[in-house]
């Protein structure tokens, strides 16, 4: 299968969404795939790979306004805290969702010593190209 074009745009925006300097351990992302759902007009789904080095996170963020996503943890443990809900570790075969206009608060690999990986799936507005904003 052929990674179309706005994943990789959309996947690099979402690297370059977080400088470096503010979180030395990083998360890597990895566009996987972007499609148009064709009985769902104007609406996109987009995955995207998340991998945790030991000790790495992502800065607190939101989403695309529109962006519907799910998260499920392929392996380690990952900490998250979305909106109001408390922090919870979820291991690998866990996952949750984020609704539109979600804050993604803490979103990091909860193990120093192990790595950790996630799958990231948007159901969002095809316009949208810019998938992820830090908080400032």
């Amino acid at each position: 299968m052929k990674i179309q074009t706005p994943i990789a745009a959309a996947g690099m925006a979402l690297l370059l969404a977080f400088p470096a300097a503010a979180h030395p351990a990083r998360e890597t992302v990895t566009p996987k795939f972007d499609q148009a759902i064709p009985n769902v007009p104007g609406k996109s789904l987009i995955v995207v790979e998340v991998d945790y080095a030991p000790g790495a996170a992502s800065p607190s963020h939101t989403h695309a306004k529109s962006a519907f996503i799910y998260a499920y943890v392929l392996a380690g443990e990952v900490e998250s805290k979305v909106d109001d809900a408390p922090v919870r570790v979820y291991r690998a075969g866990e996952g949750w969702f984020e609704a539109p206009n979600a804050r993604h608060q803490i979103s990091r690999n909860a193990s120093k010593t192990v790595p950790a990986k996630l799958l990231a799936v948007f159901v969002v507005d095809s316009g949208d190209t810019k998938l992820t904003t830090p908080d400032h």
